[in-house]
């Protein structure tokens, strides 16, 4: 098999926190809960969306801005940017895109039996009005390439998906030295819109076989992101709820995160039922892509340098009722620590923000208190 880059149009994504269709935190709601809290119990005003988890909810307002270019105040008021109970207020837009969400479902109902083919980008692509009149500068121009637009087409040759892993754990060192890490810690910095672009100390925990913690220590308090092995929660201070519990794609996601930690073959060919093979390119080096897929799941794919055998990103969705969200990360700057290479950087890009990790100094095979992997206390509000 092999990836083929596709055309894609390039539109300008906005930055958010959340958009669109009128939310207020709901007093009293926002407690811990033994099970993930529901949109329409942590936010008010919320008339469609309806019986999704907060992560998700969250992700849809993503959707949203990715597919208009908007930021939060430009779907809900000004007020907003300063206070939660601002959200639920009702703009012109807000009420537009209700209508617009019943459209497309109706779309995807009567044509596509239902399966989310259509979404919001498929037509707006990254402006408020969807256009009309082809656009013969773009029709006649070089075509933009994008890694993560691929298609499966059928080609003869080329290396296994085994082959491709096995040649990815020689490059971090071999399968003897990976068999013995362990653990690590690291230290550095930390940049995103939460920190608002400012540098700010991060701290990494990993221990075997996949358990992570990540603390930010931004200036208005730590962020904290945990998986212990099964769950997921990220408490911060700037999240709807103080402690908001990971559900779906974003648990897989942190789950193989996890599982990138420590590397052994068998650890990632677990992940995924299936897998297939194909090949692109990112910014100009032959790229390897490893794609991982399980049934009723969206699937993941993994671009792996061609020269080196170094993973060079990954790319994951998180279904919505309005389309599947990417999230890419992309690893750089890999060191040997105690025989094993380590990305010293890595940036995580997704539709409402990017953030980027730098370490100055990691350490492997060290003891890691239990406590740094358990379910993290409630963030103390701003």
């Amino acid at each position: 098999m092999k990836f083929r880059s596709r055309r894609m149009i390039v539109g300008t994504m906005g930055t958010v926190a959340v958009c669109l269709l009128g939310v207020v935190l709901a007093s009293g709601q926002a407690g811990q809960q033994p099970r993930p809290q529901m949109a329409e119990e942590v936010f008010k005003n919320v008339q469609i969306l309806k019986g999704i988890p907060v992560d998700e909810f969250m992700d849809t307002m993503g959707m949203f801005a990715a597919a208009l270019s908007l930021n939060c105040i430009d779907c809900h008021t000004p007020e907003s940017s300063g206070s939660w109970d601002r959200f639920g207020d009702d703009t012109p837009l807000k009420r537009t895109a209700r209508r617009m969400m019943s459209m497309v479902n109706t779309i995807n109902k009567d044509n596509f039996a239902g399966v989310r083919n259509v979404s919001c980008y498929t037509c707006h692509r990254g402006d408020l009005r969807p256009k009309v009149v082809p656009n013969l500068a773009l029709q006649y121009s070089v075509p933009v390439e994008d890694a993560n637009e691929v298609e499966i087409v059928p080609v003869s040759g080329g290396p296994t998906a085994d082959q491709i892993f096995d040649k990815y754990i020689q490059a971090l060192g071999g399968t003897q030295r990976l068999a013995n890490f362990s653990s690590f810690t690291g230290k550095g910095t930390y940049i995103g819109f939460d920190t608002e672009q400012t540098k700010v100390p991060v701290e990494v925990f990993a221990k075997a076989p996949a358990q992570r913690a990540t603390i930010v220590r931004p200036r208005i308090g730590d962020s904290t992101r945990v998986y212990d092995g099964r769950a997921a929660w990220v408490a911060a201070s700037d999240k709807p709820v103080p402690l908001l519990t990971l559900t779906g794609g974003n648990l897989d996601g942190a789950k193989i995160d996890a599982v990138l930690s420590f590397p052994a073959q068998a650890r990632i060919k677990q992940l995924f039922a299936q897998w297939r093979v194909g090949s692109t390119s990112i910014n100009d080096r032959e790229v390897r892509v490893v794609q991982g897929t399980n049934p009723r799941q969206p699937p993941v794919n993994f671009y792996f340098d061609d020269s080196t055998g170094l993973l060079l990103r990954t790319l994951r969705y998180v279904d919505t009722p309005v389309g599947r969200v990417p999230t890419q990360t992309d690893y750089s700057d890999y060191r040997e620590v105690s025989g094993v290479k380590i990305p010293f950087k890595w940036t995580a890009t997704w539709t409402d923000g990017q953030a980027t990790t730098e370490l100055s100094e990691a350490q492997v095979n060290v003891p890691i208190d239990a406590a740094k992997f358990a379910r993290p206390a409630p963030a103390r509000p701003r």
